[in-house]
């Protein structure tokens, strides 16, 4: 791979090629592309969708909105460092094609700020709730008018995958979605494969999938513009990763390891002592312990350990990724920038404290039992509906509930497999509350 093709400013529906050095400096493509994300009605959502605590009112906690919107901070650093590292090692690509150090933070801004874009509602266990309602709910029922891969969209439903589709899905009056640039959409695709086969070797861009079968081909498109190497067999469509994916990946590693700490911390649910000294063993080297004495509220100490902490991650998933860019650009570089980190075992500390009084707290655990419920509900209404529509039997409640997804779906031309999907991404786009609010006027209890 190549880092011109790699900074492609393409956008969907181009018909001549955008050069960087023809660039408005006041406004850059790039630039652009985090403008179109912040202002559009599924970023907007976010505020409203769980980061750890479901449904949770606190003032602390993260949304996902927060989350994006401090990801994509960090993945500006970390993009605007690595650049002008890579412009210093490679000139020509400032002097020749005119690219400049704030073109990569502005790529990696982008992408980190949508990188939760297609997470439905209720966080990590709406996913599963979605999966498990095809893999073992009632949505089995439709494995046999499916094709394999078809299926296993369904089966382990996946965010990234849902955040290229709302990104990239051409609708009445909006071609290309969004209409990001391809460097951008090659930098937000953490797992450029398709859902089959699983987990085929253990590189990091195999852990999970990041298109649907319906987004195959614009995936491709994007993939042969920037020159991702293909990888996997000759009936596989998968490919190595955007370089930049693995600073996008470590600005959300680095915060949701410490942020999520942090909320833990301010809920109550880790002790500040026990905490501090955790995030002190991450710092030790960059504390000045005058100052951190000198803070008297839990607040003001946390906010100190934190800025060290992601400062000196950031510095330091700089130089792992220039030590291995050779090996990125070949698609060899098989880890998580933050799985090669020299604090791997403070990092590891951090996280396993956060698993046990965080994301496996009894509040968390009720919360995310309601979350599964409300999907199951709906999933399972919606898609009864769209199916008895294929199928000519529908009830007079079939045809209200039409009425409802009559934007989203073509009921004319969709497939079992369209429609499926749709409503899958109907009900991923929910906010928390909507999500609610829906299952309580589907159940009769809300007018």
């Amino acid at each position: 791979m190549n880092w011109e093709q790699l900074l492609s400013l393409k956008r969907v529906g181009d018909t001549h090629k955008r050069l960087r050095k023809e660039q408005d400096e006041t406004r850059l493509g790039f630039e652009v592309d985090y403008d179109r994300i912040i202002f559009s009605s599924e970023f907007r959502s976010l505020q409203d969708k769980t980061q750890v605590v479901p449904l949770s009112k606190t003032d602390f906690v993260h949304t996902r909105l927060t989350h994006s919107l401090e990801v994509s901070v960090v993945g500006r650093s970390l993009g605007r460092k690595v650049g002008q590292k890579l412009l210093e090692k490679h000139p020509h690509l400032r002097d020749v094609h005119g690219y400049q150090m704030n073109d990569f933070g502005a790529i990696v801004a982008a992408a980190a700020l949508a990188h939760d874009i297609g997470n439905p509602p209720f966080g990590h266990s709406g996913e599963k709730a979605i999966g498990e309602f095809f893999k073992s709910g009632s949505g089995r029922f439709f494995e046999d008018q499916l094709t394999k891969k078809q299926y296993q969209d369904l089966c382990d439903f996946e965010g990234n995958a849902n955040g290229l589709k709302i990104l990239t899905e051409s609708r009445k009056g909006r071609l290309g979605g969004l209409r990001l640039s391809y460097a951008t959409l090659g930098a937000f695709t953490k797992y450029p494969k398709e859902s089959l086969p699983k987990k085929p070797t253990t590189h990091i861009a195999d852990k999970k999938y990041g298109f649907f079968q319906n987004e195959k081909e614009t995936f491709k498109d994007i993939a042969q513009e920037l020159g991702l190497v293909k990888r996997g067999g000759e009936e596989d469509v998968s490919y190595c990763r955007h370089p930049l994916v693995y600073l996008v990946e470590a600005a959300d590693d680095i915060c949701y390891t410490i942020i999520d700490f942090e909320d833990g911390i301010n809920l109550g649910l880790i002790q500040e002592e026990y905490a501090l000294e955790y995030l002190i063993n991450l710092v030790r080297d960059s504390i000045q312990t005058k100052t951190y004495n000198a803070l008297q509220s839990t607040q003001d100490r946390l906010s100190y350990l934190r800025s060290l902490a992601i400062n000196t991650l950031i510095s330091e998933a700089v130089e792992i990724f220039m030590n291995n860019e050779e090996a990125i650009l070949k698609g060899e570089f098989s880890k998580s920038i933050i799985d090669c980190s020299a604090y791997e075992a403070q990092i590891n500390d951090i996280i396993k404290l956060s698993i046990s009084n965080i994301y496996q707290s009894r509040d968390v655990i009720d919360k995310e039992i309601v979350g599964y419920k409300v999907i199951n509900e709906l999933l399972n209404i919606f898609t009864k509906a769209v199916s008895n529509n294929l199928n000519g039997e529908l009830s007079n409640f079939d045809v209200l509930i039409l009425k409802v997804l009559e934007p989203f779906i073509d009921l004319q031309k969709d497939t079992i497999y369209d429609s499926l999907l749709s409503v899958c991404f109907y009900v991923s786009k929910m906010s928390d509350s909507n999500a609610m609010l829906t299952y309580q006027k589907l159940k009769g209890n809300h007018l």
